[in-house]
């Protein structure tokens, strides 16, 4: 896999990104370090990670997944050389008020002690890659369709967000900076901010990007491209839908296959889980088995040769679930199938926006 470097930040990554969130809730630490040791042997560079992992988020696993890195590469510098970490500071709290409670509004002072927090459970020096895991700012994300200015409320300013991360850059603590489940605007500010104040340029964004959530290609790409900022795309395979493995069951029967949105009643109340956003996956998850390929196949192909995409987030919970993910890499996909693609899409859109 040829590397690809992010934005301005001169750091080189695989196009495959291990994503580490269940770590420390449905992956054990024994099975997560035999995880991470395949990925490596196969040739991936890239670990993505956050303070509030594992998920669930659940007071009694946050920092878990950090944890579980940490103690993986402890003692042995050579192998945290062979990474690139990437890691998240926890936007204003969702319903987690052990993060930084009910207030937070990822000011300064909170970033720098999330981040001096993330490289203990981490055992580091240095976080290659801090992104900020959502906006301080109201904005419609994870499912919201629209924008209320009536919910804005109090926040750090952008430019005291980078102000943050130009302190804990020139400390050495960081190497590069990013956003994640951001807007259009969101990325346009963080760009112009940074070149107006000398303040550290953000090289990637992580947004959702998949078969049923394309919502990206409606702008933010564009945005993306003309700044000089690369896309990692996570849940390429929906939390499981574009798999296939809840074709025949649903998410909610009782005889469905083991996975996070058939094992946690709050993954089905989240945007994955709206029956809308399955029965455009059964659409796609027919059309890969129509074409002579599996959903998992058509689904990471789709993600692993776009051009928006800079890295695909996997998330697995095996070493066969990781080799499947690994092994797709190279799919290639005819004009006909790309084309049946958009047909599906024109006639269902982003179910899971």
């Amino acid at each position: 896999m040829q590397r690809k470097t992010l934005g301005q930040s001169g750091i080189a990554v695989t196009p495959i990104c291990l994503g580490t969130m269940t770590f420390g809730e449905q992956v054990s630490e024994a099975e997560a370090h035999a995880i991470l040791n395949r990925s490596l042997e196969r040739g991936v560079n890239f670990l993505d990670t956050a303070e509030m992992y594992a998920v669930p988020a659940r007071a009694e696993t946050c920092g878990a997944t950090e944890t579980i890195l940490g103690n993986w590469w402890a003692g042995k510098p050579r192998l945290r050389q062979q990474v690139v970490l990437a890691t998240k500071v926890a936007g204003p709290s969702r319903g987690m008020p052990w993060i930084r409670g009910e207030n937070a509004g990822v000011s300064r002072a909170e970033i720098l002690a999330a981040c001096d927090a993330s490289l203990r459970r981490l055992q580091t020096d240095v976080i290659d890659l801090y992104q900020i895991h959502w906006p301080a700012r109201n904005v419609p994300a994870f499912g919201a369709m629209y924008f209320d200015p009536s919910k804005d409320r109090e926040c750090a300013s952008i430019q005291e967000q980078l102000e943050a991360m130009d302190t804990l850059v020139k400390a050495g603590k960081v190497r590069a900076i990013g956003l994640s489940n951001e807007s259009p605007y969101g990325v346009h500010e963080f760009v112009r901010v940074a070149e107006q104040m000398g303040l550290p340029r953000v090289a990637t964004v992580q947004n959702p990007y998949c078969l049923v959530n394309r919502s990206l290609e409606n702008g933010l790409d564009e945005t993306m491209h003309r700044l000089g900022v690369d896309l990692l795309a996570y849940s390429p395979l929906a939390f499981g839908l574009l798999t296939g493995k809840y074709d025949e069951t649903g998410i909610h029967a009782e005889n469905a296959p083991p996975g996070r949105m058939a094992k946690f009643d709050s993954m089905k109340k989240q945007r994955w889980g709206r029956p809308e956003a399955l029965d455009a996956a059964r659409r796609y998850n027919a059309l890969a088995r129509e074409y002579g390929l599996t959903p998992t196949q058509l689904a990471l192909a789709f993600c692993y040769t776009k051009w928006q995409v800079a890295s695909t987030i996997i998330g697995v919970t095996s070493l066969a679930q990781l080799d499947e993910c690994l092994d797709a890499w190279g799919t290639t996909l005819s004009p006909e199938l790309l084309a049946a693609i958009d047909q599906i899409r024109w006639e269902m859109r982003d179910p899971a926006v």
